[in-house]
């Protein structure tokens, strides 16, 4: 099982709920302090207050882009982006156009990241979700050699809207990113074995808002 001191630096701490109030990313922002996990995931209005709340920790801020059906024009992506940028995020996990992709269009998904990638600073990190649970097996390895190709710095499985991450989906990732890009696995993880599946699968990042219970439950096996 991965070490107690290992596992809070895998989780991206999550609240995306449509009816999260002020008084929820408080919360979620002291969880993840108190447990010392990798970063918070929050919708884009509550950044700049997530920003406050994390001020004067080593704990990332992350949002969402395109969230969640993945389906704005490039260039609303693009300006919410920069507007998530300039408001303090240091993560954008942003939902590709799942159509394009159900369609094939490859060149068409990779100009689009490609376009968000080249736009923001170097050193902010940007996550592509490519809703691994509405693709077959092929269509999940071309998608990720689409991400690779497009220079972000990782692949997504999901929003958590409309089905999980399971680890035949991040096996297939793995495989053929090859060290090329780094997996995120997002969406249904409740517990220490779905963790462990993750991470021995190739997943070097977990979306999760069970996470305190998960570490709750590894505290309670040892």
């Amino acid at each position: 099982m991965t070490n107690i001191l290992n596992l809070p630096s895998f989780f991206d701490h999550t609240n995306l709920k449509q009816d999260a109030t002020e008084k929820d990313i408080a919360k979620l922002c002291q969880e993840a302090i108190d447990h010392k996990f990798y970063s918070v995931c929050v919708n884009p209005h509550y950044v700049k207050l997530s920003v406050e709340f994390l001020l004067d920790t080593n704990i990332k801020l992350a949002t969402v882009i395109g969230f969640p059906l993945g389906m704005n024009k490039t260039e609303t992506k693009l300006q919410e982006a920069l507007l998530a940028i300039n408001d303090g995020a240091d993560e954008l996990d942003m939902v590709v156009n799942i159509g394009l992709l159900k369609e094939h269009a490859y060149t068409k998904v990779e100009n689009e990241i490609a376009t968000i990638r080249k736009n923001m600073p170097y050193n902010k990190i940007l996550k592509v979700i490519v809703e691994s649970s509405q693709h077959t097996d092929i269509e999940i390895v071309e998608a990720t050699k689409v991400v690779i190709n497009s220079c972000a710095d990782f692949i997504k499985t999901s929003t958590g809207f409309f089905g999980g991450a399971t680890t035949n989906a991040v096996q297939l990732m793995n495989q053929r990113a090859n060290g090329q890009i780094k997996i995120k696995a997002s969406g249904g993880i409740k517990t220490m074995t779905d963790c462990q599946k993750m991470i021995n699968a190739g997943a070097s990042r977990l979306g999760c808002s069970a996470s305190v219970a998960i570490m709750q439950e590894q505290m309670n096996n040892k």
